[in-house]
């Protein structure tokens, strides 16, 4: 099933709902849903994905940072496929920086996120998996746990002329 997923759009209800846990991370329907992810995200110049952006409401996300034109300077990662993730923060210490979604094209935000925090998550083999994140990385992992407690980055700005179109905010950096 190699099938490149619509993306679902902002007002679609399933990007409103709270994502159901995995329970069988071996099962053909689990992994459908990550070859799915897969697929789809590398179609995009996006930096990460979440299973309700593909209408599918589990908490199955795959971080994927890799330098594009939508992101120019974001450092390579390894698609990795996290399950059930959760995260804590290291400090209390947020930074506000620019955010995108494939969710929400044209429009970026400043978002404020935790710059350091701790992730775990259970792998394609079943394994728990616990690791620090920092910098943009964790700001990638936090956006797209969002989706699974249904929230988008929008929710997060605190300032409404935080909000630019996408055309605008390549202008800010192009000069």
């Amino acid at each position: 099933m190699n099938n490149i997923s619509e993306i679902a759009q902002l007002g679609t209800p399933v990007l409103r709902q709270k994502a159901e846990a995995i329970t069988e991370v071996s099962s053909l329907e689990t992994q459908q849903i990550i070859n799915t992810l897969s697929v789809t995200l590398a179609s995009t110049q996006g930096v990460g994905i979440a299973a309700p952006q593909i209408s599918i409401s589990k908490q199955i996300i795959i971080v994927a940072s890799r330098p594009s034109t939508r992101y120019p300077h974001a450092p390579l990662m390894e698609p990795t496929v996290m399950i059930n993730p959760s995260f804590q923060p290291l400090s209390e210490h947020k930074e506000k920086d620019w955010e995108g979604c494939l969710s929400i094209p044209g429009i970026r935000a400043l978002v404020p996120r935790y710059t350091q925090i701790e992730i775990t998550y259970t792998d394609i083999n079943a394994q728990l998996i616990t690791m620090p994140f920092n910098g943009f990385i964790a700001r990638v992992f936090q956006h797209e746990y969002d989706h699974l407690d249904g929230t988008v980055y929008l929710d997060r700005v605190e300032d409404n002329k935080d909000i630019f179109a996408e055309s605008e905010y390549f202008k800010l950096f192009n000069n």
